[in-house]
């Protein structure tokens, strides 16, 4: 398929002038990670996939102003995945109960096959999973576990972690530090990422 060896820098040139088919490869190559990175970030599938989408939506409306670092977009649209979380949070129950009602934020309208039992059965376990990760980092203040979730959740390096929350890396590094000195004293482990991976990933195409 045409545009599948470009970089990400190549196909975001492409997307500055509005080509729909570039930002399509550059959807199918990171949105799986996104996806894996919103759900860690709050623990329901639904909201994850919502999450997705505004990370996107909000990715293409702003395809004029961004210039990727490192030849990947993958942190910017992290940092974009992180603030629509905080928005998302920060909204009212009137708010959530609008957004659920609508017919493209319903799984059994977009999807189908949602309703069948083994599929279900992996999304819960899925959200569990990941909510016992989360439940793991009660006692670390916000910019804490934004490095925990980054880097120990989800496997970002410390630099790609940087310049997705819009800090300086000696500030991850810091947090990071901290962050593990308090897991440790609440004798708490965090399970690598790479045991969830395969679950949710499967999950979310099948």
């Amino acid at each position: 398929m045409r545009l599948m060896g470009d970089t990400d820098e190549d196909l975001w040139r492409k997307c500055v002038v509005g080509d729909a088919d570039a930002f399509g490869v550059l959807f199918d190559r990171h949105a799986d990670a996104v996806f894996r990175y919103c759900l860690s970030r709050c623990g329901s599938w639904h909201d994850a996939e919502e999450l997705v989408s505004i990370t996107f939506l909000e990715a293409w409306r702003q395809r004029n102003r961004l210039r990727p670092e490192r030849n990947t977009v993958l942190p910017w649209l992290l940092g974009v995945a992180t603030n629509a979380n905080r928005n998302r949070a920060r909204g009212s129950r009137r708010h959530a109960d609008f957004l659920a009602r609508l017919p493209h934020s319903d799984p059994r309208h977009s999807h189908p096959e949602a309703d069948h039992a083994e599929e279900v059965d992996s999304r819960l376990d899925a959200e569990r999973a990941v909510r016992e990760l989360l439940d793991t980092t009660a006692g670390l203040n916000e910019g804490e576990r934004d490095v925990v979730v980054l880097c120990l959740m989800n496997g970002v390096g410390q630099e790609e972690a940087a310049t997705t929350l819009g800090v300086r890396i000696g500030t991850v590094k810091s947090r990071l530090h901290r962050a593990r000195a308090k897991l440790a004293a609440m004798n708490r482990a965090l399970e690598p990422v790479e045991q969830l991976d395969t679950t949710i990933v499967e999950a979310r195409l099948s």
